[in-house]
């Protein structure tokens, strides 16, 4: 019995990868069960022994607008683009907690995972998947916390949302963001593995790296010496044109939303690349 004929008995065979661009993505999809189930755990066991549950959902983003609109709204009197505080905050609120979560929560899969890991067998890119997919159901959530919010001007500040087609771009937009996220996420994971330190300075550079980009502001009241250097920040044109596609106000170009693509697709690509290289041997060092 040759090889060929002796691997046709077996419905699975596991063999070292030799190349870097072997992502074995059919394997990912093959246990897109399990990608279900890990979802659904991270869904339910991050609020499992907590009082108020899943209201946390809401309470977070609402109590971190109510901050900003008090602290850069009315004690520093940041310019708003002309459009209600809480609105304007939220909004910023709302995209930015989803893409902080993907890239923290994805930069700790290696150690958050590694018994897991080195005992049973699974494709390793369903880890940081499951990531950016559970935070996509709680992104879903906040969006009717923020819909909610758009009633509530719409009825009693007799506020009209000036939304167009523009709106269509939303959901690209949310993929940028999961997918940035995702990529730099990997990156870091994998850094972490060998460079520990790494891990401390990701929550901590998360913070500073909203200020660099337009979610307590908009871009067109940054200084004119920083906004270009502020434009160079992918996630710039993906929080001004969720802005522009949902306020009507907003730096959109499509030019912009182009950068941000080919910058997203870069990230992606050398994580996913820096994942698959580490995950081979990262269980020694870890």
């Amino acid at each position: 019995m040759n090889h060929e004929e002796a691997l046709k008995e077996w419905d699975l065979t596991i063999e070292p990868q030799n190349s870097l661009f072997k992502l074995n993505l059919k394997d990912v999809w093959r246990y897109r069960d399990l990608l279900g189930l890990l979802v659904k755990r991270d869904f339910t066991s991050f609020y499992k022994q907590t009082i108020l549950g899943p209201l946390w959902f809401f309470i977070q983003p609402l109590f971190t607008t109510i901050t900003f609109v008090f602290v850069f709204g009315n004690l520093a009197g940041l310019s708003t683009d002309g459009l209600p505080q809480p609105l304007f905050y939220m909004t910023g609120v709302v995209m930015w907690n989803y893409f902080s979560e993907c890239l923290t929560k994805t930069s700790t899969v290696f150690k958050d995972n590694a018994n897991i890991f080195g005992k049973v067998y699974f494709p390793r890119l369903i880890m940081p998947l499951s990531v950016v997919t559970s935070n996509l159901v709680k992104l879903g959530v906040q969006f009717v916390m923020l819909t909610l919010l758009f009633a509530y001007f719409i009825l009693t500040q007799n506020y009209t949302p000036q939304l167009s087609y523009f709106s269509l771009l939303i959901p690209i937009y949310l993929i940028l963001m999961a997918a940035f996220g995702l990529g730099l996420g990997m990156i870091i994971s994998a850094l972490t593995t060998k460079y520990r330190d790494l891990s401390f300075l990701v929550t901590f550079g998360v913070q500073l790296f909203m200020y660099a980009t337009p979610v307590i502001y908009p871009l067109s009241a940054a200084p004119e010496k920083y906004k270009y250097l502020i434009s160079l920040n992918p996630m710039t044109p993906i929080i001004e044109g969720v802005r522009f596609a949902l306020l009507g106000k907003g730096d959109f170009s499509f030019s912009a939303l182009l950068y941000t693509t080919i910058v997203t697709i870069l990230i992606l690509l050398v994580g996913t690349i820096t994942f698959n290289k580490v995950e081979k041997s990262f269980v020694d060092t870890v």
